[in-house]
């Protein structure tokens, strides 16, 4: 069974480079713009990994990331933000995860493509 990995960004030049080095690696892609747009593909076929941006107009990721998990509890959690402002938000949204039982790994952006694949690695290798 290929694994799903639904990858969220408003920058789609971000989104189409990431699915396509995560294509090339094997995996299984869905493509979102929005993060509106992530949701409503969530509620049609639950990824295994969710890999968003944090900041997006609609739906900051952190949000997203509890409604994808909600909806579909095995799904492992990759956030990324270029921004500082960023970390205060972690900050605030790990306390709730955490009080949840969820993780989320947080990664630096630009990312790059042997980092990415190895903590993607790292995270389906975990319990969800």
């Amino acid at each position: 069974m290929a694994i799903k990995i639904l990858v969220v960004d408003d920058e789609r030049a971000i989104v189409d480079s990431l699915a396509e080095i995560l294509e090339r690696a094997g995996y299984e892609v869905g493509r979102a713009y929005s993060g509106n747009e992530a949701l409503s593909k969530t509620l049609e076929c639950c990824p295994n990994v969710l890999l968003s941006d944090v900041l997006m107009p609609d739906i900051h990721g952190f949000e997203l990331a509890l409604r994808v998990k909600k909806a579909c509890p095995d799904c492992r959690l990759i956030l990324f933000s270029g921004q500082a402002a960023t970390a205060q938000l972690a900050l605030e949204y790990s306390r709730t995860f955490s009080r949840l039982g969820y993780r989320f790994q947080l990664l630096p952006k630009p990312l790059h493509p042997d980092a990415l694949l190895k903590r993607l690695e790292e995270s389906l290798s975990q319990a969800a």
